[in-house]
C-alpha cells in the first residue's frame, strides 16, 4: 500500500489530509496515530475508496484507489468504529452473504464461513442473531467478514475503543495471528499501548500532515532522553517547568495536570537538582517517579496537550 501527496479539501475550504506520502510493507502492521480531528479519519477514507480525494495518489494492492475503486474494494477489508453487522441476519448469515456479495460461488463461501467461524471461536454462536453477541463477540465476528473474500489489506478504524480488557487482549492475540500468517494490516488507535505492543511501524499525524514515522522504539529514541521524570506538584506549574528546563542535562520539560515531567538522557544523579530547583520556585512535590519514554510522551511532545473536540 502506498500514497504520494494524497491530499483532502472538503468543499468548506478545510484540508484535513496535506501531501501525504506513505509506503506500507506487505505483511507490516502499520498504525495511524494522531488527535481528535488530526486527519487519520479522512486518511483511512481516501485508503478505504469511502472518501475522495482532491489530490495525489493511492494505492492498495497495486490498484488505484480512484480510478478503479471496485477493483480496489476487492483487495481491501474493512472493520470500522460502529458495529455494522446486519441485524436481521445470524452470524453465520453475516458472512455467508458477504462473500456472496463479492462474489464468491455458494460452495465457496459456505466453506469460507465455516473456517472462518472456526477460526476465530463463533462456531457456537452461528445461529445467534448478532444483536445477543457481547462487544468482544460482535468484533470478532467484523474482522472475520472483512476477512472472508481475502483481502490483502485489513484497515481497523480503533477496533479496541470500548472493549473491557479482556476482550481487548483477545483482539490483540487475534491480529497477532493474522499478522503471523502475513495478513497486511492499517489500524488507527487512541491507545499508546496498543500501538506499542501491535504495530510493526507507526506514523504520527496532526493538522493532516506526517509528524513523524517510524518503528515504536525508534520514535521513543527520536526524544533524545533515556529517563522520565514526573514531578507531581502544587503551585505555578508554568514557573516550575521553566525552573526545572534550566538544571543542566534536561532535554525538555512538559506541564501536565497534576505536576511536571521531565526528560533528560539520564537520571543519575539528576534528582537532587530537580527537587531543589522544584522546591526553590515555591512548588509542593507530592510525588516523583522515574521511568522510561512511551509512546505517550512522544505522541504528546509532538501534538501538545490541548483537549481537542
Amino acid at each position: 500500500m502506498s500514497t504520494e501527496g494524497l491530499t483532502k479539501t472538503f468543499p468548506d475550504g478545510l484540508t484535513a489530509v496535506v501531501g501525504l506520502d506513505l509506503e506500507v510493507a506487505s505483511g507490516e502492521i502499520f498504525g495511524l496515530l494522531g488527535p481528535n480531528g488530526a486527519g487519520k479519519t479522512t486518511t483511512i477514507g481516501m485508503l478505504t475508496t469511502r472518501v475522495v480525494p482532491t489530490g495525489g495518489r493511492a494505492l492498495v494492492g497495486g490498484v488505484d484507489v480512484v480510478r478503479r475503486p471496485s477493483k480496489a474494494k476487492r483487495e481491501i477489508g474493512v472493520v470500522p468504529q460502529t458495529n455494522t453487522l446486519d441485524r436481521s441476519l445470524n452470524v453465520w448469515e453475516n458472512l455467508y452473504f458477504h462473500g456472496r456479495y463479492f462474489g464468491i460461488d455458494r460452495a465457496g463461501a459456505r466453506a469460507r464461513t465455516d473456517e472462518l467461524l472456526a477460526r476465530f471461536q463463533l462456531t457456537d454462536k452461528a445461529t445467534r442473531k448478532v444483536g445477543t453477541l457481547s462487544g468482544g463477540m460482535a468484533q470478532r465476528l467484523m474482522v472475520a467478514r472483512a476477512l472472508l473474500h481475502e483481502p490483502r489489506v485489513l484497515f481497523l478504524d480503533e477496533p479496541t475503543t470500548g472493549l473491557d480488557p479482556q476482550s481487548r487482549i483477545a483482539l490483540w492475540d487475534l491480529l497477532r495471528d493474522l499478522h503471523g500468517a502475513g495478513q497486511t494490516i492499517v489500524l488507527t488507535t487512541h491507545y499508546m499501548e496498543e500501538a506499542d505492543r501491535l504495530c510493526d511501524r507507526l506514523g504520527i499525524i496532526d493538522s493532516g500532515a506526517m509528524l513523524a514515522l517510524g518503528t515504536p522504539s525508534e520514535l521513543k529514541a527520536g526524544l533524545d532522553a533515556d529517563s522520565v521524570v514526573d514531578i507531581a506538584a502544587d503551585g505555578d506549574l508554568d514557573e516550575l517547568a521553566r525552573a526545572l528546563t534550566r538544571v543542566p542535562g534536561v532535554s525538555r520539560t512538559d506541564v501536565r495536570d497534576n505536576g511536571v515531567r521531565v526528560f533528560a538522557p539520564v537520571v543519575t544523579g539528576m534528582l537532587p537538582p530537580l527537587l531543589a530547583s522544584a522546591q526553590a520556585t515555591g512548588a509542593t512535590i507530592r510525588d516523583v517517579s522515574v521511568s522510561e519514554p512511551t509512546l505517550e510522551s512522544v505522541f504528546i511532545a509532538l501534538t501538545g496537550r490541548d483537549l481537542r473536540e
